[in-house]
């Protein structure tokens, strides 16, 4: 069995390449992709703390599933949301995006 410093160790920096990609990249299916990572991170999380801890397997597996549900979801919204964005813009770059501003 892995100790638990050792996910924790792997979840954390699984996380912050997410968070890293997510704060630094320009493209929006590039952040996208990042988010997704951390919440990969995030379910490692949920089935490393219910191995050790009193909380039945079952329970843990709800949460993940819940998760992964959440992140299609999410993508599939921000993937239309950078579709349409596209459309009128011809341009996925962040910083080209000027949408809101007068």
């Amino acid at each position: 069995m892995i100790p638990i410093q050792h996910l924790l160790i792997f979840t954390s920096l699984l996380f912050l390449t997410g968070l890293y990609g997510a704060v630094t990249r320009r493209n929006m299916v590039g952040i996208l992709i990042s988010i997704e990572i951390m919440l990969n991170a995030v379910n490692i999380n949920f089935i490393g703390f219910s191995r050790i801890s009193d909380v039945s397997a079952e329970v843990a597996q709800v949460f993940v599933i819940f998760v992964i549900v959440l992140a299609a979801a999410t993508a599939a919204v921000g993937l239309a949301i950078v579709l349409a964005i596209y459309r009128n813009q011809k341009t996925v770059y962040t910083d080209e995006v000027d949408l809101l501003k007068w």
